[in-house]
């Protein structure tokens, strides 16, 4: 019998698939050889397991993980996110999360669903997100998100020329081929959401005969990537972005260069307004200061 399949009748708590990663990894040995998922098993062989933590253990662990902390009192926590750093555990990214940080600067965010994420950033954009530390300042800033009276406002550096204000109003979804990329689709497409990113052109700069624009957005719905595939919709990605950029823009820059500059809200306990700015990330400020004004 093959290896992985007569572990699979012996070790019944555990799942096929994760004998067979355990074995690829060289946690099984037989006769104190690692060998692969197909060896065959003729009987009276000693065969050692060490069984490995599921990729998602440490998803909800604390982490000592620094975080720059831009407000906190006793219902939110305002964080300024460098690029990098992903907001909420999942598969490649299991730990050294956002979430995993917060965990350890609040211990009690255990408590509230998300360690208390109302909003999340891309891992590659940096800026401004609330958290909220009680399960009813999450409820209230959820719905401020809902009913769109979250100000969020970022700067995007894009390529080309932008002349002119505009909006654009496009319906959000999966790509119908590209799972793990956005798209913009018609509303009545399957699982489109409507989306909204208003846009004003506050710089214009220039590298080598190519033109680019420095944006500021504003956010009125919140969807996955919404900046990013808006303005490439609009024929002008962000500089920097690999997976909606385009030449030779996408080369100038190791990330899309999009920054989460103001975040306004209602304060869900006092009902008071607030508001935050973070300047540019230096990564973000030293591409500017290369680049030439047009």
């Amino acid at each position: 019998m093959r290896l992985d399949q007569g572990l699979a009748r012996l070790l019944p708590q555990f799942s096929r698939s994760r004998i067979q990663d355990w074995i690829e990894a060289g946690h099984v040995t037989v006769d104190q050889r690692t060998v692969s998922v197909r060896h065959k098993l003729k009987g009276g062989e000693a065969v050692a397991v060490a069984p490995q933590p599921a990729d998602d253990a440490a998803a909800h662990a604390a982490e000592d993980i620094a975080l720059a902390v831009v407000h906190e009192d006793e219902a939110i926590i305002v964080i300024d996110k460098p690029a990098g750093l992903v907001a909420h555990p999942a598969a490649g990214n299991w730990s050294g999360t956002l979430l995993n940080a917060l965990l350890h600067h609040a211990p009690q965010l255990a408590d509230v669903p998300r360690a208390g994420i109302v909003h999340r950033l891309d891992k590659d954009t940096s800026g401004l997100l609330v958290v909220a530390k009680t399960l009813e300042a999450q409820t209230v800033l959820v719905r401020q998100m809902q009913a769109r009276a979250v100000r969020r406002e970022y700067l995007a550096l894009v390529g080309g020329a932008v002349g002119q204000a505009g909006m654009v109003d496009a319906a959000l979804g999966r790509h119908p081929s590209q799972r793990t990329r956005m798209a913009v689709l018609p509303d009545a497409a399957s699982g489109a959401k409507a989306a909204v990113t208003h846009f004003n052109p506050v710089a214009h700069y220039a590298r080598e005969g190519h033109t680019a624009t420095l944006l500021e957005c504003r956010l009125e719905t919140g969807r996955t990537h919404q900046i990013r595939v808006h303005l490439q919709h609009i024929g002008h990605a962000i500089v920097g972005d690999q997976v909606y950029g385009r030449l030779p823009w996408r080369g100038w820059f190791g990330r899309q260069a999009l920054h989460a500059r103001r975040l306004g809200i209602t304060h869900p306990v006092s009902g008071r307004a607030m508001a935050w700015e973070a300047p540019l990330p230096q990564d973000l400020q030293a591409l500017l200061d290369g680049l030439d004004r047009a």
